[in-house]
Order: structure tokens, then C-alpha cells, then sequence
């Protein structure tokens, strides 16, 4: 029972400082003072004391969808272990599955709330969005059935435990293309660069941003914290894909710290990725999406080959 509350206590606390770690790292690469890595928590207790502004042509939809997009992630999160071996507490056979659609149905609340709106410029960004998602949803998919047919499990939380480390002597490779896979799939599913730049306010290259221009105040606050939780959720699932179990002789409070350690470097690594490179054009990023779609398909090719 206390690694299920240490799991959902991390799940809670810990994702607006990813994003602040994140942040700090595009700073200092680009050799500016920036803001604090607790910036993000400061944010969400502004947008907090607001009020919320909506249109006259908005219905119940349109409040529906912030609470979807931190609702959803925060359930799946649950589903993944963050104390490794724990089981994440909540884990079941074929729970994987619900991991992906409870992923897709955060996307789904932000969508109807942007074609809510009424307005034509949200619903650009939603089409955009849909489209690149049944691109991504695929090649997750995949990854997640190259880890489970690698290791012989039905669950998440057995798959990314012991069994990862001998999957990893005997399917190297396949393993290695999911998490190269997994990566791309983590850059778009969080609207990241080179697909997209959460920091845009340029019209034709907007992607996520423009889908939420309508909300404010607490109902803002919502969805930014339900994107840092999912960048939580898909790192938390890549970290434990490439370095299964922190090394069993570790006890799990051990296990844990090198869990988040490995969170913190992903986000700095994300860092150096935003700072080096710019965003695709976009007809450029199907392109993209179906490399993560080729790498694990070829992954499993190679294990039942």
C-alpha cells in the first residue's frame, strides 16, 4: 500500500518539475538566465487564483475538456510503475491497452473543446492534431508489442519488471528499435520539437497551442498540468523500457531515485534536442511518424522471425 501511495504522491508532484527542468535546460544552452526549474508550480498557482473566461458560444463541451486532459493522463499514469518492481499498483493483463485509449481520450477531451469553440482557426489545429495522433497510436502500439511479446507478459507492470532485463540479453535489437520508437512517439505525443513547439504563436505552424488560445484562468492550469503528467506518463515509459529495473540489487527506494534521475535526464536531454534543431515542416511530420511506425513493426518482424 506505500508504494501505491509513494507511486500516486510522485505521479502528482513531480511532473510540473520535469517541465521546470526542461525549461531550465533550453536556458542555459541557449546562455540565458531563464526562469527557475520551479517556474511551472508558480504558473499553476496564478492561473489557479484567475477566473475563467468562456464564449457565449461554448456549451458544458468546452469546460469538459480541461478535466479530460488531466483526468486521463493521471489514470494511466497509475498503470505504470514509477518505484521499480512495484507494479504501479493498479496494473491488470491487457492493461496496456487502456494506457493508450485513456492517453487518446485526454487528446479527444482537447479536441471537442477546441471544434467547441466554433472557431475556424481551433479547428485547424484539431484536424492536425487528430491526424499526426492516428500516426502515433500505431507505432505506441507496436513498441508496447514488441516489450510484452519480448518479455512474455500481459501486463505493463511484469513486463517492465525482472523479465526486461533477460528480454534485453535475447532481443537486443528489437528492444532497442521500440525505444528508438518510443522516443519519437514521446516527442509528438507531448507536442515537442521537431513536431511541434510549444512555445509558437506563428498561425500555419501552430499545432497543440492553438487548440487551447480559448481557455484561461484554472481551466488553462488544467490542461498544462495534464501535459506535464503525460510528459511524465510516456518518460516514465521509455526511462523503464531502456534501463529495466535500475539493476535488481538496488531496494526500491534506490530504484526509485534512479528512476527520477533518469526522468530528469530525459528532460534535459529534450532540452538539448529543442536547443539544437528546429521544427519539421509540416508535411514533413507523417514522414516522421511512420519511421516510428517502421522501427517497431521491424522489431517485431525480427522476434517472430
Amino acid at each position: 500500500m506505500t508504494i501505491v501511495l509513494v507511486n500516486a504522491t510522485l505521479l502528482v508532484i513531480l511532473p510540473p518539475l520535469l517541465l521546470g527542468v526542461l525549461i531550465r535546460t533550453k536556458s542555459w544552452v541557449s546562455g540565458r538566465t531563464g526562469p527557475g526549474v520551479l517556474q511551472p508550480y508558480r504558473d499553476l498557482v496564478r492561473l489557479a487564483r484567475k477566473a475563467s473566461t468562456c464564449s457565449p458560444t461554448t456549451t458544458w463541451v468546452f469546460r469538459l475538456g480541461p478535466a479530460l486532459a488531466l483526468a486521463a493522463p493521471l489514470a494511466a499514469g497509475m498503470l505504470l510503475p514509477l518505484v521499480p518492481g512495484s507494479g504501479g499498483g493498479l496494473g491488470f493483463p491487457g492493461d496496456f491497452v487502456v494506457l493508450a485509449y485513456l492517453l487518446a481520450l485526454g487528446r479527444f477531451g482537447t479536441v471537442l473543446a477546441a471544434l467547441d469553440t466554433g472557431s475556424a482557426f481551433e479547428g485547424m489545429g484539431a484536424s492536425r492534431e487528430v491526424t499526426f495522433a492516428a500516426l502515433a497510436e500505431p507505432a505506441l502500439f507496436l513498441c508496447l508489442g514488441v516489450l510484452l511479446r519480448s518479455t512474455g507478459a500481459l501486463g505493463l507492470g511484469p513486463a517492465l519488471g525482472p523479465a526486461l532485463e533477460a528480454a534485453w540479453r535475447n532481443n537486443a535489437l528489437p528492444l532497442g528499435l521500440a525505444a528508438a520508437s518510443l522516443f519519437l512517439v514521446f516527442l509528438a505525443e507531448n507536442c515537442r520539437l521537431p513536431v511541434d513547439d510549444p512555445t509558437t504563436h506563428l498561425e500555419l505552424t501552430m499545432i497543440h497551442e492553438v487548440m487551447v488560445l480559448d481557455h484561461s484562468g484554472p481551466d488553462f492550469g488544467l490542461i498544462l498540468y495534464g501535459a506535464s503528467v503525460k510528459f511524465l506518463v510516456l518518460g516514465n515509459l521509455l526511462v523503464s523500457l531502456l534501463v529495466p529495473g535500475f539493476a535488481p540489487g538496488l531496494g526500491p527506494w534506490a530504484g526509485l531515485a534512479a528512476r527520477v534521475g533518469g526522468l530528469a535526464l530525459l528532460a534535459v536531454f529534450v532540452g538539448v534536442i529543442e536547443s539544437s534543431m528546429a521544427r519539421l515542416r509540416m508535411n514533413r511530420v507523417p514522414l516522421y511518424l511512420a519511421a516510428a511506425i517502421a522501427f517497431p513493426a521491424l522489431g517485431l518482424t525480427l522476434i517472430f522471425a
